[in-house]
């Protein structure tokens, strides 16, 4: 049993406030394969960035890749066991506001402040997906059917937004047990074509490992504080993909048995993220070789499935790859709305977020969530919104793990229940990567902004997180008026 000090129980401290959580509470209704099942869109994050790693790094984003996808590995031993600790608690949104939240007795606590800033920086990492692969799907649309080649790109991205997000809504809007269905179906329908059409190359022929070898960085590239600014921004750019399986850990509250089921799902998904990303971008630039992806930045997978299945093989593949879009939209639009709800329920958003309909979605936050992403589409190109976006990630990857080395060094904090732990000694671990990620990363990835697309995505990234702020103190002053009502 965790001890009191200062009149707090650090048990119960997990756990919502009565007055704060009138929205209600998320349902445990599934167990660690269907979080799988929404989380295995993951792999997917990996095509916006094929073709931008390799116009910097050429074949040695490949090893930027697994470099990036074993990161993921030593963050999540710490959130498996963070989530295990705090059961109730949303993933990294949830870890962090536990972690770092005060006592209640100051209406303005700078640990509230802190751990609801490391939330906000989580959905708005998350919460652009849905922009990115909408706009991607109208890019493969055009390219399946000529007729749409007389719209704009821009048209066919907002409508392929306005109906994936509206049918999402309706559907995950039953719950999340319709959302994993949905999950299963759609991971049968991309996942599979996905793995042919990587897989292919090497059986055909077609892959040519000179392609790689002979081409590991640019000609001009240099191990200066230039080309290592750049390399650290592709980290945090890879991250942003790579290490994502830790979404399987938002669903913590929504889970059975989450001393079980969060670290199977975590882990399941991690080992399909190992083979996936590795494979792929290997498979692109072997088959295509560097040239032949930056041929066609965008989507490089369609000449790749060309190669593999001939023409009327790609418009097959086309149309699965759009499915594995709209499963990496759906991942996407459900851990950002419980990232919201987990703020909203902790506080740290105005209550109205925290709203859930009978089935126990928080389907308010999703039609915030799916508006805001309509107006992300007028960047235009995925890269400048990823860009942005890897800020918010960054910031929640570092806080999340400096709550981890506090969760294990603060003694009170220490005293709780774990029934899944990371190797002894992971603290100091977890802070080398915190620390990799603020500042190193954080750094790298304005740095790469401003050479790459001006500063206009890393000021779009600053006001977003920024506006945390005047929402957070509204948020302060919403509880403190209802505690005194109470």
């Amino acid at each position: 049993m965790a001890s009191k000090e200062e009149g707090v129980d650090w048990q119960q401290a997990a756990q919502c406030s009565k007055v704060v959580c009138e929205g209600g509470s998320l349902e445990r209704t599934i167990d660690w394969k269907q979080g799988l099942a929404i989380a295995i869109g993951v792999p997917l994050l990996i095509l916006p960035s094929i073709g931008y790693f390799a116009s910097y790094l050429y074949s040695f984003a490949i090893i930027v890749w697994g470099l990036s996808v074993f990161q993921g590995f030593m963050q999540n031993l710490a959130y498996g066991e963070l989530a295990t600790t705090f059961p109730n608690a949303s993933g990294l949104p949830g870890f962090a506001q536990n972690v770092f939240k005060g006592d209640g007795k100051s209406k303005y606590d700078k640990g509230n402040l802190i751990g609801g800033f490391s939330a906000w920086s989580y959905w708005f990492a998350w919460n652009p997906v849905l922009a990115i692969f909408a706009i991607l799907v109208g890019s493969y649309l055009q390219g399946l059917i000529p007729a749409l080649s007389g719209y704009s790109a821009y048209s066919l991205s907002l409508a392929s937004g306005v109906v994936i997000f509206a049918g999402l809504l309706i559907i995950n809007s039953r719950g999340l047990s319709s959302g994993a269905t949905m999950g299963y179906i759609l991971a049968f329908l991309s996942l599979a074509p996905l793995a042919i059409i990587t897989l292919s190359p090497f059986a055909t022929g077609d892959f040519v490992l000179s392609n790689i070898t002979g081409s590991w960085f640019p000609a001009d590239w240099a191990w200066d504080v230039h080309h290592i600014l750049i390399l650290l921004g592709i980290f945090a750019m890879a991250q942003w993909s790579a290490c994502a399986w830790e979404t399987a850990a938002i669903y913590g509250p929504e889970y059975k048995k989450p001393g079980s089921d969060v670290p199977k799902a975590l882990f399941s998904c991690g080992a399909v993220c190992l083979f996936t990303y590795i494979l792929v971008q290997a498979a692109v630039t072997g088959t295509l070789g560097v040239e032949g992806v930056l041929a066609q930045p965008v989507s490089p997978m369609l000449p790749l499935a060309q190669a593999a299945l001939g023409t009327v093989g790609t418009y097959i593949a086309i149309i699965m790859l759009v499915a594995a879009m709209v499963l990496i939209i759906q991942t996407a639009f459900l851990g950002s709305a419980r990232a919201m709800h987990s703020m909203a329920t902790e506080g740290n958003l105005p209550r109205i977020f925290g709203k859930i309909n009978a089935n126990g979605t928080p389907v308010f936050a999703m039609m915030v969530i799916a508006l805001f992403n309509l107006a992300l589409i007028s960047f235009g190109t995925p890269t400048a919104i990823l860009a942005a976006s890897a800020i918010g990630y960054v910031c929640a990857n570092g806080i999340s793990l400096f709550a981890y080395v506090k969760a294990k060094a603060n003694p009170r904090l220490a005293a709780l229940d774990r029934p899944f732990k990371a190797p002894s000694g992971w603290k100091n671990v977890a802070l080398l990567f915190g620390l990799f990620n603020l500042p190193l990363c954080l750094i790298g990835i304005v740095y790469l902004n401003s050479l790459e697309i001006g500063w206009t995505s890393t000021i779009v990234g600053f006001i977003v997180l920024g506006l945390y702020i005047p929402l957070w103190f509204y948020s302060q002053h919403e509880v403190h008026v209802s505690k005194n009502k109470a």
